[in-house]
Formats: structure tokens, sequence, C-alpha cells
């Protein structure tokens, strides 16, 4: 059987009402049928090319802008609706923080259907430019060209690119020049390593046949000035790996933290991988507030840490800790959490699935001398059990911190078992935050709601709420 093409057409003249799911505008065509489209704002009248229909929807981008929404301005980056990222840079930053409320409150009221007491402004980012403390670049010997560098007749190094997965394709990378989300030396490191890698002929890696050298490079940073680089290659060829190190180690010497990773898998992860630490320590300190972290090569971490202590400060008022309290902190990660609010409660015991984080967050809680923390490592869905709680009591507070994919249904099931008298749930993926407080609404209510910006120029939301017993 021949390979099914995709159903396709142009929806034209199409007028966008709102922003809706993932940052996308909505429209509806003359049959009322929803078309979410790519980079589309409310207001602009557009002719959708519909690349994909699922259900009573369809998925399109701007085949050609009709009439420009007056909320339009000027994308400040040349890499703008090519590299993936910053979504929403032709949106002022206010008018970001409104789509974001929105969709916070289309979650509540369309997914969740709970009661909820008004739900105050988003709580914006001190930083709207290089506010992130980590970026992840890939080195591909494939380069995506747009239509304008197509055009230009010029001539492109295509196999040198260090940059950014093209959205869709896994083995196109767009070549950054400038990249605004991350405070210098970020840029010139990353440019130096191109120019340094092409100058010694060193093969840039091949996506699709998984052979090459030059792989990854991340960057990681901290407000407290401490800069960690990680060079991750496919094979270890000791001598150019030792040249590379040299050549950072001497040209960037306010490099913290600098490490290489061999890693011959067939996916990036790290995180089952060796780290070398080829000069300085093999981690940065991160400072929040009153609390101070150690952050690893393989640490998760929140992405802005100009915005993390706010989200955190929010999280512990919720909580409203009197000193007394046992608090239970699930998907704790590094500990972040826990550690931030521990001098604030009697004891406070964090669940998380990966060792090297709960590894992590027990050498926070020393850094921090917070003697009243446990960590336990295993899944939170089989470990938050009767006999956690038979070792390290019934907790008072109980805070939810997951991935996107929220709460399993065991963790919701034990729970409303439980009963504590207040749970505080810190999500960055409203829609399945609301699908989980609807589980709980028989038992629970939403006492206090507060979204906060982590991410400017991006769809992505912080949500934190606080649930009471009933």
């Amino acid at each position: 059987m021949g390979r099914r093409r995709r159903r396709t057409r142009i929806v034209e003249h199409l007028p966008i009402e709102k922003i809706a799911a993932e940052g996308k505008g909505l429209g509806r065509d003359e049959n009322g049928k929803i078309i979410f489209v790519d980079y589309a704002l409310p207001g602009d009248v557009v002719n959708a090319f519909v690349y994909k229909t699922k259900k009573d929807v369809g998925i399109a981008r701007i085949n050609g802008l009709q009439e420009a929404s007056p909320l339009r301005i000027e994308p400040f980056c040349e890499h703008f609706g090519v590299c993936g990222g910053c979504k929403w840079q032709h949106a002022s930053y206010e008018d970001q923080l409104q789509f974001k409320h929105s969709i916070v409150k289309e979650a509540f009221e369309r997914i969740g259907k709970v009661a909820f007491p008004d739900l105050p402004p988003v709580l914006g980012s001190p930083k709207t430019r290089e506010y992130r403390n980590k970026l992840e670049f890939t080195f591909s010997n494939n380069q995506w060209l747009t239509a304008a560098q197509i055009e230009s007749g010029d001539d492109f190094d295509k196999e040198h690119a260090l940059g950014f997965h093209v959205p869709k394709f896994f083995d196109k990378i767009v070549d950054i020049e400038h990249c605004y989300l991350q405070e210098e030396p970020s840029n010139a490191i990353r440019l130096a390593v191109k120019d340094f890698a092409v100058a010694q002929g060193y093969e840039f890696f091949d996506l699709r046949k998984m052979e090459g050298f030059l792989r990854n490079l991340i960057i990681r940073n901290s407000s407290l000035g401490e800069l960690m680089v990680i060079l991750c290659v496919f094979e270890p060829r000791m001598q150019q790996i030792e040249e590379i190190m040299e050549f950072l180690h001497e040209n960037f010497p306010q490099i913290t933290s600098l490490n290489y990773i061999i890693n011959e898998k067939l996916n990036d992860s790290i995180f089952d991988q060796d780290v070398i630490c080829y000069a300085g320590k093999d981690h940065l300190l991160e400072q929040l507030n009153h609390c101070k972290f150690k952050i690893g090569p393989k640490s998760f971490f929140q992405t802005n840490s100009y915005q993390a202590g706010n989200l955190y400060d929010i999280t512990l008022e919720f909580t409203e800790l009197t000193g007394n309290e046992v608090v239970y902190d699930l998907f704790t990660g590094t500990g972040s959490i826990a550690n931030y609010i521990a001098k604030r409660a009697k004891q406070v015991v964090g669940v998380e699935l990966i060792p090297e984080a709960i590894e992590d967050a027990k050498e926070n809680a020393i850094l921090n001398e917070n003697d009243n923390c446990a960590f336990v490592a295993g899944k939170v869905e089989d470990l938050f059990t009767p006999e956690l709680l038979k070792q390290h009591g019934k907790p008072d507070v109980v805070i939810l911190d997951p991935p996107r994919a929220g709460i399993h249904k065991h963790v919701v099931e034990q729970l409303l078992r439980l009963g504590t008298e207040r749970i505080v749930y810190v999500s960055c993926n409203p829609a399945t935050q609301a699908r989980d407080v609807a589980l709980l609404n028989h038992e629970y209510k939403i006492t206090k709601i507060q979204p906060v910006d982590l991410f400017p120029h991006t769809h992505h939301i912080e949500n934190v709420i606080q649930l009471t017993k009933r």
C-alpha cells in the first residue's frame, strides 16, 4: 500500500480571535471549524495553510498576512520564526502577560470546570531577555537555510552549523548568530568554539547517519556570575578533546566549570553519561534569596534564576507554614523548593524519581544547613504510600511540582485518602493542573491562585494554587 498523503488546504482571510493552545492563534473557518495558526495574533487576518488535521481542528501556518493585528511589533531577533524559540517576540511583553492570563483562566474554566478565586495578574519576569541560565546547542553538518538565504544566492557553509533544532526536523539545525536568551559570554563562547572547530577541521555531527565528532555544547550560568561549559562529543578522540578544552580554558578564563562528555549513544541525553571535569570545579553555585544551591552538569534547576525566587516565595506563602508542620515535597527534583521552605517547617520530605537529583537535594540541604530534610528516590506514585507516611509521619502540607504531564492517578487517590489540610500545586502546564484539580475537587477547593511568568516570549507559564480541605 502506498504512503498515505497528508491532507492540506488553504483557508483564506481567516480572522484570528484569540490566543489558545500552545500559544497559537485561534480562528474559525466558514464552517465554524477551529483552526490553530502558528505565530498568529488576535486581530490578524491570515491565509492559513492547514498542514495537519486532527479530530475536529486544523493546525496551520500563515501563508499570507492579509491584515496585521494592531498588537504586532517588530521582533528583536534575526532568528525569529525559524529557530522555534521565543515565538511571541512579535507581541509586547504586556500583551504576552495578558495572553498567559487568558490561558490559565481558560484551563480552569474549560478543562477543570471548577470554581476558583479571581485570577490576579500574571507576575512578570524581572528580565525578559538574557534570563535563561542554561542553553543547549547542537552541532550539525546539515544547516537549515531560510527562504531568504536561499533566494539571496549567497554561498553558505551548510556543513558547519551550531545552534537549535528546526521544529519538526530532527536533523536540521539553525546556525545561531546571536541568541538573546542568555547573558554573555554565551554567544562569544559558542561562536569561538565553532570558529575553532572549523579551523581545525573537526567534523560536525550528522544527525541522520549518527556519525561525526562534535555533538552538543551546553552553557550554564548563575546569578552569582559563575559559568559552566559542557562539550559533548560522539567519539573518544582525546587529542582533539584536549585541544578544544585548552582553547576554552585559555580564551575564557571566567569559566568556573569546564567539562566534557563522550556520548556514543543514539540520543543526546547526558543523564546516563560520565561527565569529566577538565578544569575548575564540577558544579556552579546559585543563590535565590536566602537559599543557596549547588548545580552540577546534570542538575535540573529552574531556568530563570531571576524569577525562580519569586515563584518559591509564592509557594512558601501558600503553604502558610508556622514552623510546626511536616511537609511532603513531591517531585522534589534537586530539592530546590524543599530546601527553600525548610527553615519554616518542622520537617520536609522530598520524593523524586531520579537518584542523581536526590543526591543533589541532599547536598543542597547540607549547603543550607537544613538538618530537617529527608529525600527519597523513586516514582512518586509508588513511594507516596502508607509505608512512607509511617516512616516520616503524616504531612500537614503537601507540595506538588510535577512534570508537564501532571500527577498520576495513584497520587490523586492517595491525596484523597490522606486528607491533608493543605496542598500547594506548582505547575508548568495549567491544562494538566486544571485536570488534576478537577479530580480533587469534591474534597478540596482552590483558595489561592497566582500565575508566574518564567519564560518571556513563549506561551509557557507557571501557575501556583493553594488547595484547602473542604
